[in-house]
């Protein structure tokens, strides 16, 4: 109690949004307006070519550049993205995995330009390519390589950007993915152990600085709409992680044990129907990683109301802000101790949690540890498996889900009155401009710099030497995204993680209307079958560069339990190879899914192709976050039909998929 009479009231979390669209100098913009409104730190996105290394100029990037995200080439990119924002005062979250030692050598060069030493910076680089490879699909390099890159980026910011936390465990995508909450505990748990080992095998640190490695370790969770489940599922993790750095790495100083998170609260529940519901949802999922002290968040970032729509504007993510604000400096939550300490019902729910995820993390590690487990298809396959257990629970209305499957009747919501107006709409021209913008870079950079960067950088490369300063000097030379990322694909190969599809198996009822929706299904694909002489065969593909793949997934799951023969080679498929699988396996039908954005520069592509090699007659249906004005643009073009997050019962799209094969049959 302080003298006054009122309660000392500890610091609030940092409040993040997460944000970056079209290029560096509309999001420099947004930040500082952001910063203006009380946000306390930043959240950078990056579009998807800047994730998975390539150029804006680069064929791979059509249709992708700024969708997600903030495009960043080069140091002038970054150099943009924070004019006028002192990076000596600022807490920056960069969401950046597989070229995570480029961008921060790009921040660390930027920096340097402003005349900031780079041991004051303060940040996270998310670094986490185990849940790349399981969940959110940014991935290049093969896991022995990916593994350098991580523990070459912290073994060098322990001591040359000593405030850094140079990496996120990011169990978040793993509860996008379909994790439980014993899964989302157990493989963030085994990645840490997977990342930490992998640091001590490198010599680099003493055994005495050990602590200072465990102590930088951080990690982004999800907090889903049970949100006393998941209060609880955050006290496991302190429980848990404490454990760990104790008994694996002798870590002695609390301090370093310490669990150390940030948060977004879970975007997978947000809904497209009576999409005002979802800011009650994003308010409840907050409570879960704040209501405890003793667990909670050190930083969050919310989502904004309407992101099952289309990108968010500016004050969409102000409400957001304010929601975070009004509960930490309006509510007396702040002043007062843990408020379940002691409570019956939340210890043995934590306890029970704490039980089943660490048996869980054993199994793991019985099978060789989490990069094992990723290659052999274990977590995968365990993640599509309680995907389409969540997905069965909810389409069969045991899991409830408000304005979706249960009180759809609704007012008309003055919020979505105009849908175009709705949400954030990024320029076309914003990718015509960056290649643009690239193309004067390289011609005015010194290009002898660049070759004898990119020479040493691929030196370093073959040697077991850290990539950190070779790519910092990388950076200040004028070296792009691109031309980095292509030269370690050059040096160390690419990696196609396993789907998890052909191994996972879906629970169905073995009676009542579900069974018997199944059971109907079935037989219209039998007859279908004897009529056609073989099996009707669908194509399942992701064209571009987004790798959220579950929808994907589950629809291929689902196909193929109703009887369908699916083809689906998984993530980063070009309309030329979706083209060129259709010819080779003889399809009936493709489905593509596309959630980035880029649906209306990349569908119309393979519908074209299709065409030109003679499948015109082959229907195509898309399904992503896909407004209303552009899935009727589609549907002109040829597309047979569009679906959408609000199509959540997979039984209703099998049997449009049947119609269609059923109808092109007749025709022919």
């Amino acid at each position: 109690m302080a003298q006054d009479g009122k309660r000392e009231r500890d610091r609030a979390w940092i409040m993040r949004t997460y944000s970056g669209h079209s290029t560096a100098a509309a999001s420099n913009q947004l930040y500082r307006t952001n910063l203006a409104k009380g946000q306390t730190g930043l959240s950078v996105a990056f579009d998807l070519p800047t994730q998975t290394g390539y150029d804006a100029d680069d064929p791979l990037a059509r249709g992708e550049v700024g969708k997600v995200g903030v495009p960043i080439s080069h140091i002038g990119d970054m150099r943009a993205l924070f004019d006028q924002i002192p990076l000596d005062q600022m807490n920056t979250s960069m969401t950046i995995n597989a070229p995570a030692v480029w961008l921060l050598s790009l921040y660390i060069a930027t920096a340097e330009d402003q005349g900031v030493d780079p041991h004051v910076l303060r940040g996270t680089t998310q670094n986490d390519i185990i849940k790349e490879y399981l969940s959110r699909g940014t991935h290049i390099f093969p896991p022995a390589a990916s593994m350098r890159l991580i523990t070459d980026l912290i073994t060098y910011t322990v001591d040359e950007v000593p405030k850094w936390n140079p990496i996120n465990i990011c169990s978040y995508h793993l509860q996008e993915a379909g994790a439980t909450p014993t899964q989302e505990l157990a493989y963030a748990l085994a990645t840490a152990i997977g990342v930490l080992d992998a640091v001590k095998a490198t010599g680099r640190i003493p055994e005495s600085e050990f602590g200072k490695v465990v102590g930088r370790m951080s990690f982004f969770v999800n907090a889903g709409i049970r949100f006393v489940e998941e209060l609880c599922k955050m006290r496991a993790f302190v429980e848990l992680w404490d454990r760990v750095a104790r008994e694996r790495y002798g870590v002695e100083d609390p301090k370093q044990r310490r669990f150390r998170y940030g948060v977004q609260v879970n975007s997978l529940g947000l809904t497209e129907q009576q999409p005002e519901n979802n800011v009650i949802r994003i308010v409840l999922e907050m409570l879960a990683v704040t209501l405890s002290k003793d667990a909670r968040a050190r930083a969050i970032q919310l989502p904004a109301w309407n992101e099952a729509l289309g990108l968010p504007r500016p004050w969409d993510q102000q409400w957001s802000l304010r929601t975070q604000q009004i509960l930490a400096y309006e509510t007396d939550l702040l002043e007062f101790a843990d408020l379940f300490k002691g409570s019956e019902v939340v210890e043995a729910h934590t306890q029970e949690l704490v039980d089943s995820a660490w048996a869980e993390v054993q199994e793991v590690l019985k099978r060789g540890g989490a990069v094992e487990a990723v290659e052999s298809g274990y977590i995968k396959q365990k993640l599509v498996e309680s995907n389409a257990e969540r997905l069965r629970a909810i389409e069969n209305g045991d899991q409830i889900v408000v304005g979706v499957n249960k009180y759809i009747e609704s007012a008309p919501s003055p919020l979505t009155e105009n849908l175009d107006e709705a949400i954030l709409t990024v320029d076309p021209e914003v990718d015509a401009n960056q290649r643009a913008a690239l193309g004067r870079w390289k011609e005015e950079r010194d290009s002898a710099a660049v070759d004898a960067a990119l020479a040493e950088l691929e030196r370093v490369a073959k040697s077991d030497e850290n990539m950190m300063p070779a790519s910092i000097a990388a950076a200040h030379a004028g070296v792009t995204t691109g031309e980095w990322a292509n030269l370690l694909r050059k040096v160390w190969g690419e990696y196609r993680a396993p789907t998890g599809v052909a191994g996972a198996t879906v629970k169905t009822a073995a009676s009542g209307a579900a069974a018997q929706t199944i059971e109907r299904l079935r037989n219209r694909l039998h007859t279908l079958e004897a009529s056609m002489g073989r099996r009707p065969k669908l194509l399942v593909g992701k064209p571009g560069l987004d790798g959220h793949s579950n929808g994907a997934e589950q629809i291929a799951i689902k196909a193929r339990d109703v009887g369908f023969d699916v083809v689906y080679e998984g993530i980063r498929v070009s309309p030329e190879q979706i083209v060129a699988s259709a010819l080779e396996e003889g399809v009936h039908l493709i489905g593509l899914s596309i959630l980035s954005g880029s649906h209306l520069a990349l569908i119309p592509e393979v519908v074209e192709r299709l065409r030109k090699a003679g499948l015109g007659d082959v229907p195509v249906v898309a399904g992503g976050i896909i407004p209303e004005a552009d899935a009727e643009r589609l549907r002109r073009g040829g597309v047979a039909a569009v679906y959408t997050p609000k199509d959540f019962e997979l039984d209703n799209i099998m049997s449009d998929l049947i119609d269609l094969v059923d109808r092109q049959h007749a025709a022919e």
